[in-house]
């Protein structure tokens, strides 16, 4: 079970990140939730320790290698260990909600392609490199990566960095599985209309609540499942056919 074990959510401070962190302090590990918006952090952190949650909020950047190390390092020295990474934190197509969608390849600024990769594929790398020795160290932990949809046009950077990420996990899985570290990928299950989204697209889109149990799973999944894109069915994750 998660009881005592400390989880770290990258982009803990909205949307599938804070349910994620809501779900894992509910089944009693301790939280560290990082993410780049400081007011919605302590927003979210607030939040889980009026339940009685231990809670440590922790602004980064999963772009800069040198907040990146420092959130591993503060979370490893508040908590005495780190059990869990969720690399949740991502550009997604729809932040901007009723504003303009992003534009086509054609139309795109490299600053903004850039700006996509290096948050969803170069963050998901920075934490996993710095996490690893936490890890290792203790030959134990999971790091769960996120998948997710979004082919349509204007979403093609979006995409590009999940499917890298199944690519990612895949060979991270087969370096650390000597010691006993498991590696996985999943998605939320659909679409998401975040707290953040506008009320008609709440009433059409499932919510973050839609995800159930997965990531709570995927936190103890077998070292059998290590490497794989992972779906849940039948309350139960199995490997992505």
């Amino acid at each position: 079970m998660l009881r005592g074990k400390v989880a770290i959510i990258t982009g803990g401070a909205r949307g599938i990140g804070r349910y994620i962190a809501q779900g894992f302090a509910g089944e009693g590990a301790r939280v560290a939730i990082a993410d780049v918006d400081a007011a919605r952090l302590d927003q979210t952190a607030a939040e889980l320790r009026a339940t009685g949650r231990e809670v440590l909020a922790v602004p980064t950047d999963v772009r800069d290698e040198d907040a990146v190390r420092g959130l591993m390092a503060r979370v490893a020295d508040h908590f005495g260990q780190i059990d869990v990474l969720v690399n949740n934190a991502a550009i997604v197509p729809h932040l901007n909600w009723g504003g303009p969608g992003w534009p086509l390849i054609r139309d795109m600024d490299r600053a903004f392609w850039d700006r996509v990769i290096e948050t969803n594929l170069g963050g998901a790398f920075l934490c996993t490199k710095h996490v690893l020795p936490y890890l290792e160290a203790r030959r134990t932990g999971h790091i769960i990566n996120l998948h997710g949809g979004g082919n349509r046009p204007g979403a093609c950077a979006y995409v590009v960095t999940k499917d890298a990420l199944v690519a990612f996990t895949r060979m991270v899985a087969e370096e650390v599985r000597p010691a006993g570290v498991c590696v996985v990928i999943l998605s939320p299950g659909a679409a998401i209309a975040t707290e953040d989204a506008p009320e008609e697209a709440r009433q059409r889109m499932p919510g973050p609540e839609f995800a159930g149990n997965r990531f709570l799973l995927a936190a103890e999944a077998p070292l059998a499942l290590s490497g794989h894109l992972l779906r849940l069915r039948d309350g139960r994750l199995e490997i992505e056919a």
